[in-house]
């Protein structure tokens, strides 16, 4: 059970409490005795629900064993038979998906799919200044002139009612795949593929869209396989396993949990993804500067900023383009293009961070349930990643809204939410839409987004403050710091942290790479890389070896603060993740900050809860 506070932290720089994961000691030991785990291999995935029974499951995902049944998912059956009828007989059809990660990959995964049966397919993803999130009539409209007879709308389309009724009377059919909250009605599309509709019971909620899509094809695939299509076109059936590092991608990058079918798919589209088979995720590679093997890593810090920064700042559709390109040449281009995107959008990004933080101060948000901030100049297309960054700094949910004109000229806000622990975001903006307060909202728990008018902007900030307290119901936001163990620093070495690395991974949303608090930690030769990083060498009190540590986006924060202070003969108590640098054939273990807290007393050595210290 979780109790007293490592080391005492109640409140940290980054104004959490630190505790320790709550761990089944009976479940430690028989993973150590059946399987031959080592203990702290036993206790990280003890923390993570992992236990004798799963634990074959999610060390060792097997497309053999544990692919998902994609006929648990409701209409799925239907569907898959009705689809592969409807491309027999000709039927043109397009694609629209969303503007991120997810739904260009999940947008990419349907035209490939279709360009391998011989067939052309439009489609359209939506500006996200202008049209922003969620299929709209024009866009349905456009890709009907296009040729298309049936639309399926990826990653988006849930909450679409009108939109999705007035493409039907268009004369369109529709299929929507999803993974969004869905009320207990759903639009009136041909079919819905999401298997959070609350009639849904594959327990394959975890997936993104583009996992979603991807066991789609493949019921579709089985299906023109059970109707003779391939058989009459002599044609060979798409290579769905290719494909699946478009899956893997999407997965890290949406943040989706790591767990049953996710950790199949990024297992398996990494593998995929280090043989270099997509032209465009390749070309995306070589401008991002990543040599060898991808990693999650790379693709949540370097491959989906750059795919999403098209949208943000240039043109939504260059992700799926890049996705889908057949030319070398022109996958170049776009990953080049995406890259210059991707510079462009740091620098606004720390613009409008600046200006947030001014204005938080300025109105005292952060003594408010919810900080909630807005500005006419700000980039609409950056509201997201703002929010994000507020909510880490202030340890809250933060709702970011930027201003821009609609297809007919009108002035929206566009809002995005980041949220807590405890804090249901997509519920919030969906009871919003339902008290008319805004025209549009939803997504998930932990991130979602709206469009309000302004003249609604008051009434909304007035309404999720009032949402998150009766979330909360008094409760105080001091998130808490989930730590694994204890460690030193002198005792650490790269084969630790590859155990590690090798006997839980990979790490994300869901299975977080384990957390190490290093007590009264000394921090030397501190100082500032890049614009806002912190970079320093660290050792235990006593002194002995050191290792280099860094804090990504410290400067100007509290906890970038105190780094830079606590070469003054201060220790500190340090947490974060251990990391292994390869340099010209070298490697060295490195330390990756997340947070920190003033030590009380020096300690000669870490003595709190010595069961607990396994470096």
């Amino acid at each position: 059970m979780k109790t007293d506070a490592v080391l005492n932290v109640s409140k940290s720089a980054m104004n959490t409490r630190w505790v320790y994961q709550d761990v089944d000691e009976a479940c430690v030991s028989r993973l150590m005795q059946m399987h031959g785990l080592p203990e702290m291999i036993a206790r990280i995935l003890s923390a993570r629900g992992v236990d004798e029974k799963t634990v074959e499951h999610f060390l060792n995902p097997s497309l053999a064993k544990h692919f998902p049944d994609p006929y648990s998912l409701t209409d799925m059956r239907e569907f898959s038979t009705w689809i592969a009828t409807q491309i027999a007989k000709g039927r043109k059809i397009g694609v629209f998906g969303d503007f991120d990660v997810d739904g260009s990959t999940s947008s990419a995964l349907f035209i490939n799919f279709f360009k391998h049966l011989g067939l052309d397919t439009p489609f359209h993803i939506p500006d996200r200044l202008v049209e922003g999130y969620g299929p709209n009539i024009g866009a349905l409209q456009k890709l009907k002139e296009q040729g298309a007879e049936i639309v399926l709308i990826a990653d988006c389309g849930t909450t679409s009612f009108e939109v999705v009724e007035q493409g039907r009377e268009l004369g369109l059919d529709i299929v929507i795949f999803d993974h969004h909250e869905a009320e207990e009605e759903l639009p009136k599309a041909n079919f819905v593929i999401n298997p959070k509709r609350q009639d849904d019971k594959s327990g394959l909620d975890m997936l993104c869209a583009a996992g979603v899509v991807f066991v789609s094809l493949v019921a579709m695939n089985a299906a023109l396989r059970e109707q003779g299509f391939y058989k009459k076109k002599k044609l060979a059936e798409a290579p769905l396993k290719d494909w699946m590092d478009l899956v893997g991608l999407a997965t890290i990058c949406d943040m989706v949990p790591l767990t049953g079918a996710n950790r199949l798919f990024v297992q398996y589209g990494f593998q995929k993804m280090a043989d270099h088979g997509n032209i465009g995720l390749s070309a995306l590679c070589e401008v991002s500067g990543i040599k060898g093997v991808p990693s999650v890593m790379h693709a949540g810090f370097a491959l989906g900023p750059r795919i999403n920064a098209g949208s943000r700042v240039h043109k939504a559709c260059l992700g799926t383009r890049l996705l889908s390109a057949t030319c070398g040449e022109e996958a170049r281009n776009i990953a080049w293009t995406l890259n210059d995107c991707n510079d462009k959008r740091k620098d606004i990004q720390s613009s409008m961070m600046s200006e947030a933080t001014t204005q938080i101060a300025l109105n005292n948000e952060d003594e408010k349930s919810l900080i909630f901030v807005s500005n006419e100049g700000w980039h609409a297309g950056l509201s997201g990643l703002v929010a994000g960054q507020i909510k880490e700094r202030f340890g809250k949910p933060a709702v970011v809204v930027t201003f821009a004109e609609n297809e007919k000229g009108e002035l929206e806000g566009r809002g995005s939410g980041r949220s807590i622990p405890g804090v249901n975001m997509a519920a919030a903006f969906i009871d919003a839409r339902n008290e008319g307060i805004v025209i549009k909202g939803g997504g998930h728990a932990m991130a979602g987004g709206f469009t309000v008018l302004p003249d609604k902007i008051e009434a909304l900030k007035t309404f999720l403050n009032k949402h998150v307290e009766n979330q909360l119901n008094g409760m105080e936001i001091i998130p808490e710091q989930l730590v694994d163990t204890l460690a030193s620093v002198s005792a650490v070495r790269a084969d630790f942290v590859k155990l590690i690395e090798n006997n839980g991974g990979p790490y994300g949303q869901g299975n977080p790479e384990p957390v190490f608090a290093l007590p009264s930690a000394r921090v030397q030769m501190v100082d500032v890389v890049g614009k806002n990083h912190v970079r320093c060498r660290i050792s235990d009190v006593e002194g002995g070896s050191s290792i280099k540590a860094i804090c990504f986006r410290a400067v100007g924060t509290p906890l970038g603060d105190m780094l830079l202070d606590a070469s003054k003969n201060h220790t500190i108590h340090l947490l974060g993740r251990f990391k292994i640098n390869e340099w010209q054939g070298r490697e060295s273990v490195e330390f990756m900050i997340t947070d920190a807290a003033l030590a009380s007393s020096v300690q000669s050595s870490p003595v709190v809860q010595e069961d607990r210290v396994f470096a």
